[in-house]
């Protein structure tokens, strides 16, 4: 046994908070299938606190030293969760910067509200921690190149919570596109197709106990608390604001068009895009819109997604029809589908699970593989990307031109509804100023993006 798994080894015993000789430990890379890698997660709501979990069950020598999060109610939620899942009570902590000064931790969990990720990101390359961050990685563009270059800079493994990267229905669906059996692609349409109610922001009041405000908002502007931002149990009502998220767009329907460019071979940033949305279905405060729809210009094709917070008729795939690759949704009121226009076919496709059907000619299916959920193989992946060190199926840079479409619609629609044209080379947008200034955002004192990372 090594020196490192011999100082690890003991980490379950000791509830993962005593190691105490981190000094003697390196984080530049974990080398070797039986050698011990050391999360800690940020942000411990139930998606982050149930993957990385989950993370833990599925792969061999895998352990949580430490959770932090800013909601002293969920943190301590949380340290209980993983002792009654895995037998053991991590450390905890409000600071982040402590996970990334400590040498035993190999690689941070990030499933923050969207404005910290890509700050979080980095300070955890600087530190030379690998990253899993969920989606939307970015809130606006310019971030999505800075966490780009700091993977590169520090060469740090990072894996975005992109799931169906690692769905294996997904890479049979490129496999039959690739082959020319669904003919040229004409158009591509991604839905995200939700049910909503009307938003109304409650007055503004003191900060609570369970809650550090200041860290909360982090990079984003000062401002009142307001407890429909922030909950104390449950997700919070923060995908209402810019200011921290990219609204249902960047939330789901991120995950449909990061599928569906897979699936049709990745392609490059569009050259322009057109954007409409608005708020006159339930009114309300939110700021995000409750519908957009929205046309990419890939010049020889397009891809269009209509995203919505008001069709309450519209259903995501069942979770039974997710887990059973032998069954397929109906597609005709699936909310979070893809159709791909082929000249010989149609190609539906379903996101997290429902695998994909072709039809032909008369409605007859003349192709199909079933699918389901794809966290395990995400997790799974991203352990093997920490020990081999080879690119992961989520790598940053196809992650960040994904998020870029998100950014681009919701700019269109910040902007009036406008086309923007696009320069791929560039990542600027060439015929609006005032785009290009929601393409880059600002940043509070002392969680400022630096220029160079």
């Amino acid at each position: 046994m090594n020196r490192r798994n011999f100082i690890r080894s003991g980490m379950l015993a000791t509830a993962g908070v005593s190691l105490g000789m981190g000094s003697l430990l390196s984080t530049s890379s974990c080398v070797g299938a039986n050698d011990r890698i050391v999360l800690a997660l940020v942000g411990s709501g139930g998606r982050g606190l149930g993957t990385i979990i989950n993370c833990c069950k599925i792969n061999e020598n895998v352990v949580i030293k430490t959770v932090c999060d800013v909601n002293r109610t969920k943190l301590a939620n949380a340290i209980d969760k993983v002792e009654k899942e895995l037998g053991y009570r991590p450390s905890k902590t409000e600071n982040m910067q402590e996970i990334f000064d400590d040498k035993d931790v190999d690689a941070v969990w990030i499933s923050t509200p969207e404005h910290w990720h890509t700050l979080a990101t980095i300070w955890a390359c600087q530190a030379g921690k690998d990253v899993y961050v969920e989606k939307n990685p970015t809130i606006n563009i310019w971030e999505g190149r800075k966490m780009v270059e700091a993977a590169k800079r520090y060469k740090r493994i990072v894996q975005v919570g992109f799931q169906n990267r690692s769905a294996p229905y997904g890479f049979t669906a490129r496999d039959y596109i690739a082959s020319g059996k669904l003919g040229k692609i004409v158009t591509v349409k991604c839905y995200n197709m939700l049910g909503g109610a009307k938003f109304e922001e409650a007055p503004e009041a003191a900060v609570p106990q369970w809650l550090d405000w200041d860290k909360w908002l982090g990079p984003a502007p000062m401002r009142p608390y307001s407890p429909t931002i922030v909950s104390e149990n449950g997700r919070g009502g923060w995908l209402n604001y810019w200011a921290y998220s990219g609204g249902g767009l960047s939330d789901d329907a991120s995950h449909v068009m990061d599928l569906a460019r897979m699936v049709i071979g990745d392609p490059g940033h569009p050259k322009s895009v057109y954007g409409w949305g608005g708020n006159h279905v339930f009114g309300g405060t939110r700021e995000t819109p409750e519908f957009q729809s929205i046309v990419y210009d890939f010049d020889e094709f397009t891809l269009t997604c209509d995203n919505a917070c008001a069709t309450n008729y519209m259903i995501k795939t069942p979770n039974d029809i997710r887990q059973d690759k032998s069954r397929f949704p109906d597609w005709r009121n699936n909310a979070t589908r893809t159709e791909i226009y082929g000249t010989e076919g149609l190609m539906y496709l379903g996101r997290h699970g429902g695998g994909w059907q072709v039809l032909g000619p008369g409605n007859e299916i003349v192709a199909q593989d079933g699918g389901v959920m794809p966290d395990a193989e995400h997790q799974m992946d991203f352990i093997r990307s920490l020990r081999t060190r080879k690119t992961p199926n989520g790598e940053v840079e196809e992650c960040h031109r994904s998020a870029t479409l998100v950014h681009l619609g919701n700019i269109a629609f910040r902007t009036g509804n406008r086309q923007l044209l696009f320069d791929p080379a560039t990542e600027q947008i060439t015929n609006n100023e005032q785009a290009n200034k929601l393409a880059r955002g600002s940043y509070r004192s002392g969680y400022v993006i630096p220029e160079k990372v």
